[in-house]
Parts: structure tokens; C-alpha cells; sequence
């Protein structure tokens, strides 16, 4: 059992001293790595610092330009829903008074043709249905002139009936 000792503790002297060659190379290539990075970000930082400085030079000199041109801008939709809500009310005036002139002229239009339609109605009652009468009472003549002349010459009644169906027609 001595010997599994003696070749236990060689085999940890061996494990202790390949960690600690190990954890010294990382140290190694920690601290390169390190003087990297810290090399990289003061390369950057000198490279950024003109750019951030300019850009903070630009945003004081615009800042008072943007400021005033917001303020325009919102003075000009200001002005701007004034004068469409004027344009709304002139609107709305002119469609209230443009229904009611057409509330009037429909209302004389319907008058005139009212009147026209009592006039029309007036006409056939006074012209149209005497005529009509006259008419009936010529025709009426006339067949028993027609009558008395077929009486008269012998015609036949038929001859009679055709004629008449003649001007009817």
C-alpha cells in the first residue's frame, strides 16, 4: 500500500504542477488580452471624442433652430385649424341659405304648377267637354242627314254603315 501512496502523491505533484503551469499562461494571456482591450478602447476613445464633441457642438447650435421651428410649426397648424373652421362656418351658411332658397323655390314651383294644373283642369272643362258635346251633337246630325239621304235614295243600309265606318276612322 506504500507504493499506491508514493505513485498517489506523484501523480498529484504532477496534477498540482501542470494546474499551476496552466493557470500561469492564463494569467499570461489574460493580461495581453487586458493591454489589448485597454490599448483598443483608448484607440477608440481618442477616435470618438473629436466625433461626440462635434456632434455635441451641432445639437447646441440646431437645438435653438429645431426649438423654433417646432414652435412655427405648431403656430401654423394653429392658424391652420382656424381658418378651416372658418371655411367650415362659411360652408355650413352657405349649404343653410342655399336649402332655403331651394325650399322657396320648390315652394313656387309647386305653386306654378299647381296653377297651371287648375288652369289646364279650367280649359278642359270649359273648352274641351263643350267641344266634345258640339262634336257629338254634328256627328249625331250628320248620321241622320246620312239617313234621310239613304232614305231618299234607295241605298242600301249596308252602304250606309260602311261609309260611316269610313269617317269614324
Amino acid at each position: 500500500m506504500d507504493t499506491w501512496v508514493q505513485i498517489f502523491i506523484v501523480v498529484a505533484a504532477v496534477a498540482i504542477v501542470i494546474q499551476a503551469a496552466m493557470i500561469t499562461a492564463l494569467f499570461l494571456q489574460m493580461k495581453r488580452l487586458s493591454e489589448r482591450l485597454e490599448r483598443f478602447t483608448g484607440d477608440l476613445e481618442s477616435r470618438l471624442t473629436p466625433i461626440l464633441s462635434r456632434v455635441q457642438i451641432l445639437l447646441e447650435d440646431t437645438q435653438p433652430k429645431i426649438s423654433e421651428m417646432v414652435a412655427d410649426a405648431a403656430h401654423v397648424v394653429y392658424l391652420a385649424r382656424a381658418q378651416a373652421q372658418k371655411v367650415d362656418r362659411v360652408f355650413t351658411e352657405a349649404a343653410d341659405r342655399l336649402r332655403g332658397q331651394l325650399v322657396r323655390a320648390d315652394r313656387i314651383v309647386t305653386g306654378a304648377l299647381e296653377a297651371v294644373e287648375d288652369a289646364g283642369t279650367k280649359f278642359t272643362n270649359s273648352v274641351w267637354r263643350p267641344m266634345h258635346k258640339v262634336s257629338a251633337l254634328m256627328q249625331g246630325i250628320k248620321v241622320g242627314i246620312d239617313l234621310l239621304r239613304a232614305r231618299r235614295g234607295s241605298r242600301r243600309p249596308e252602304d250606309t254603315l260602311e261609309q260611316e265606318e269610313e269617317l269614324f276612322i
